[in-house]
């Protein structure tokens, strides 16, 4: 460990590197920062005392990665509200499965097609069912999207999700690790997790005048302790009940978002998002070999193809079903279209069980094309929209009523 440190400087000068060209070529940040980490790691060299191997530094980059996805849901929840989602409940519920139902189904063909046996495909279908909740995150902050009508949907997507990863994470463990799933495990894991998310959203919402006078801290020192402190503690805990850390951060940040400190809240994590953020991205890409994913190539592509169709389809449907204009809809599908952790989680259980060795490579390049178009097509939402209404002349049921102004903030969400 005698060159720790330098390791980590030198990863943080990668990083700063990429962000510096995608900033010159005016493009998304997100898909530099992983291309950046796919080039260096285990196959790349080392000169001197520069390894850009990262093999002593890889276990703390990765954590500091995780650390990322904490600062980034958080914030993304702090510039929303306990009381927006509360509101689009149903809402939540019924595009939430519109969305599942969707994207699981083509994933599921996608195995079966591809004569995939039964294990094997149920973990392409994960694979290609769950969203990146950090990627998406830092594509609504950096667009500055957080306001826009369509976001509560893309959070309760997000939110909805997880709750799907419970339950679809306890079955495929079962199927594929032990050979054997409990129905009784699988309810209770997702009673859990639902439970989980009801109880902080709840209980955060009626202690918001108590967080008012426990957060009334003159000191700034002792009042980012206590921040970090509730988020790091909330995110760990809903890591050991099978809830996703990232959805423990997104939750505190939806509660801290209700009191009168939330500004001072976003300017001290504000930084913390942005480092921590970008290392997530490296260290994504630093697991990904890039002299695995010949082999995959053409599955990959087809999977691709498959979710722009299905994730748009859905983002249509869902954001139809709470009301949304077409435009707004179509940002819902576009947005949430990027692929991510969870894929690789999937990913890798499909290793730890003794699974066919393509779906390593297929989960990589799949997930590493989703990285780079999500963020593009969330930023080129409009054109795309307009590209794609010349096409299908999609109707707005308000547009029928000429002297209707509600119009106008849907306006904005290109």
């Amino acid at each position: 460990m005698d060159h720790l440190v330098l390791e980590v400087g030198l990863a943080i000068a990668l990083i700063a590197l990429a962000g510096l060209l995608s900033a010159k070529l005016r493009f998304s940040v997100v898909p530099f920062y992983i291309l950046v980490g796919m080039a260096v790691g285990p196959h790349a060299f080392h000169f001197g005392s520069f390894d850009f191997r990262f093999i002593e530094s890889a276990p703390l980059i990765d954590f500091m990665g995780r650390i990322g996805v904490l600062f980034l849901l958080f914030y993304l929840g702090l510039e929303f509200s306990v009381g927006r989602l509360i509101k689009s409940g149903r809402s939540i519920v019924v595009g939430g499965s519109i969305y599942i139902a969707i994207n699981f189904t083509l994933g599921l063909m996608i195995g079966i097609f591809a004569g995939f046996p039964l294990a094997e495909t149920l973990i392409v279908a994960g694979i290609t069912t769950i969203s990146s909740s950090a990627i998406v995150a830092k594509v609504l902050v950096d667009l500055r999207r957080t306001a826009n009508p369509e976001t509560e949907m893309i959070l309760g997507i997000i939110m909805f999700e997880d709750v799907f990863l419970a339950v679809y994470i306890s079955i495929l463990s079962g199927l594929v690790l032990s050979g054997s799933s409990s129905l009784g495990g699988v309810l209770i894991s997702a009673v859990i997790a639902l439970g989980f998310m009801l109880l902080v959203i709840i209980i955060g919402r009626k202690a918001v005048p108590l967080l008012n006078k426990a957060l009334n801290i003159r000191s700034n020192e002792l009042f980012a302790l206590v921040v970090f402190g509730a988020l790091f503690l909330l995110a760990g805990f809903a890591e050991t009940i099978h809830v996703a850390e990232a959805i423990g951060a997104l939750l505190v940040g939806l509660v801290l978002a209700e009191t009168e400190h939330r500004e001072r809240i976003e300017h001290l994590i504000l930084p913390f998002r942005d480092f921590f953020g970008a290392i997530f991205f490296f260290s994504f890409g630093l697991t990904i070999v890039p002299s695995e994913l010949g082999g995959a190539v053409w599955l990959s592509l087809i999977a691709v193809i498959i979710t722009l169709l299905g994730n748009f389809i859905a983002g249509m449907l869902a954001g139809r079903s709470a009301g949304l204009s077409s435009k707004a809809s179509s940002n819902i599908g576009l947005t949430i279209v990027s692929r991510g952790e969870f894929s690789i989680i999937l990913a890798n259980m499909g290793k730890a069980g003794g699974l066919a060795t393509f779906i390593q490579p297929f989960a990589a390049l799949y997930v590493l094309i989703l990285a780079i178009l999500g963020p593009l097509l969330t930023k080129e939402s409009k054109h795309v929209y307009n590209f794609l209404n010349k096409i299908f002349k999609f109707k707005d049921h308000k547009e029928k009523k000429p002297v209707k102004p509600k119009l106008k903030d849907e306006s904005a969400s290109g």
